[in-house]
């Protein structure tokens, strides 16, 4: 992952239902503050056991997960993060699912495969 993150939800009954989340819309895809929606109503009514978020945590600001930078309107300062927050991703992520933050692990990954056992 160079500037994506991928977001794991692994359920109770051990399914998993998962997310590739692209900085910048991929033509086709969700763009990044509809991911989430779209993972929670895939999870529907299925009990959570946790949530692993993975990629590159430095790239992403909390934010773009509710607003994605595409929707900033021309001219618009779009917030650009200045460390990595792993805790400020756990917690959106946290929130958008309506799991338990305690739920949420993150882990920075960049530049590298991943493979999610």
């Amino acid at each position: 992952m160079t500037s994506c993150l991928t977001v794991t939800v692994r359920l109770e009954g051990g399914g998993k239902v998962g997310a590739h989340a692209s900085l910048f819309q991929v033509p086709g895809e969700y763009r990044s503050d509809r991911i989430l929606a779209a993972v929670k109503q895939r999870i529907g009514v299925r009990a959570v056991r946790a949530v692993e978020v993975r990629g590159a945590v430095g790239a992403w600001h909390p934010s773009y997960f509710t607003t994605a930078i595409e929707s900033y309107p021309e001219g618009e300062q779009v917030p650009l993060p200045t460390e990595p927050d792993p805790k400020g991703l756990a917690r959106v992520v946290a929130d958008e699912l309506g799991v338990p933050a305690g739920k949420v692990t993150v882990e920075d990954l960049p530049d590298g495969d991943q493979t999610v056992n």
